[in-house]
């Protein structure tokens, strides 16, 4: 194993632990949003700080006006709007919340805005934000496709009104006109035509959020291939914010559990929050875990034993690394279906996926829209990570029950979760880790 791999530690006993985790980088993001948007300050409190998407969010905000004082003892952060304005220059690094969200509220400023990022955030799907916003009579050019790097050429006002998105590709080109919509001049009437729309559950979570600063969203999606939502001209409230925990960050916990035969309390897990709580919790039970919610969180317990699924993920598209790592462990073949959309995510996840497990020993074939996964055997060796925090933690599942997996580059992890790899580390080799 050469230095740049991580060895994921092998559970050679069931894992015990007691986890809290930071705020959700979905939530996040938008609260940012929201809050940069606001007629008045307000504060944030649990955001994950560390988190390279959080920093790329604030970074990209105060270039364009935006005020913040950072409280990091207490995880917290209060925001002070005030007017849009450019130039500025846009990292958006590998962030789909900032690379998406961003162009409808950089349009509302003045003065020329660039946006660019990592190397593969040229090849992430954005050409439904660029068509829509140049729909909406906002100037862009671009260096070629309509794609990263792009320039918007913002005037300080949007005309708004109806738009034709395919939002196949990305819930995030929906919320992405929802959050700013209410101050583009005829507000805003979205209409996704194409194939089913992925993870609904976001773009709720984007509704819900606007509700509760004073905003009225309109929307049917009954259809998933003919959706429509729509916001009238009008002003956001400020509201403070807690941030609840990030339920993908929390549940390779979890799966620790199941795999392990072990037990693992995830602090804070919301009763009913803007995560997908109740599915995700379905789907822990159909895996084989069993979870019980208190006041305190979520106790999920397993027995050592994984349940082969047959499941529609479009829902959890973000869920989907940790499930595939728990069905390649598991007693029995499974089909993933509705997930072709995360082949755009920060790597092509269903490619990676399939030929990080085949590489070990695995049978997994990438179909139309998802995964088929046989379980046999698996052996130690190398496993890539594409720069993926989701693959990385991926790996380290893997690497609980199969002897000698190296994970390479660990530290992508930080993209929303730094402390995965020490917090990894202590939950299997402490027997009863509190953090």
């Amino acid at each position: 194993m050469t230095e740049s791999m991580w060895p994921a530690p092998l559970a050679t006993s069931p894992v015990h632990g007691t986890i809290g985790i930071a705020g959700s980088k979905s939530i996040a993001n938008r609260a940012l949003l929201l809050a940069a948007l606001a007629n008045g300050s307000s504060t944030l409190t649990g955001l994950p700080l560390a988190a390279r998407d959080i920093n790329l969010m604030m970074t990209a905000l105060r270039s364009l006006g935006i005020r913040f004082e950072v409280d990091v003892t207490n995880r917290a952060v209060h925001v002070f709007p005030g007017p849009l304005r450019g130039p500025a220059d846009i990292d958006c690094g590998l962030a789909g919340t900032v690379m998406r969200f961003l162009p409808p509220v950089a349009a509302l400023a003045e003065g020329d805005i660039r946006f660019d990022g990592d190397p593969r955030a040229r090849e992430r799907p954005m050409a439904a934000a660029i068509l829509a916003l140049g729909d909406l009579g906002v100037q862009l050019s671009t260096d070629n496709e309509p794609r990263l790097p792009f320039r918007i050429h913002a005037t300080g006002s949007v005309s708004g009104g109806s738009v034709t998105v395919d939002a196949s590709s990305s819930s995030q080109f929906v919320s992405a006109f929802l959050l700013p919509g209410c101050y583009f001049e005829q507000g805003i009437r979205i209409h996704h035509r194409g194939a089913p729309v992925p993870s609904l559950p976001h773009i709720e979570m984007t509704c819900r959020m606007l509700q509760q600063q004073g905003i009225t969203v309109t929307a049917d999606t009954e259809d998933p291939t003919d959706a429509n939502w729509s916001i009238a001209p009008g002003t956001i409230a400020p509201r403070d914010r807690h941030i609840e925990p990030d339920i993908s960050n929390s549940l390779p916990f979890a799966a620790a559990s199941l795999i392990s035969g072990g037990k693992v309390e995830l602090l804070g897990w919301p009763q009913a929050g803007l995560q997908p709580v109740s599915i995700v919790r379905e789907l822990l039970s159909e895996l084989g875990g069993d979870s019980v919610q208190t006041d305190a969180g979520l106790t999920v317990r397993g027995t050592g034993e994984i349940n082969g699924i047959d499941r529609d993920l479009s829902d959890l598209g973000e869920l989907v690394p940790t499930v595939v790592a728990l069905c390649a462990l598991a007693n029995g073949p499974s089909r993933l279906s509705g997930i072709g959309h995360i082949s755009g995510h920060e790597t092509d996840r269903l490619s990676a996926l399939a030929n990080e497990l085949n590489r070990i020993g695995g049978d997994v074939s990438v179909t139309s829209d998802g995964l088929e996964i046989h379980p046999k055997p698996l052996h130690g060796g190398e496993w890539h990570t594409y720069n993926d925090h989701r693959m990385a933690t991926a790996g380290a599942i893997i690497g609980l029950r199969v002897p000698g997996i190296g994970v390479e580059n660990i530290a992508t992890t930080g993209k929303t979760f730094p402390e995965f790899p020490e917090l990894w580390q202590k939950l299997v080799s402490d027997s009863n880790l509190v953090v």
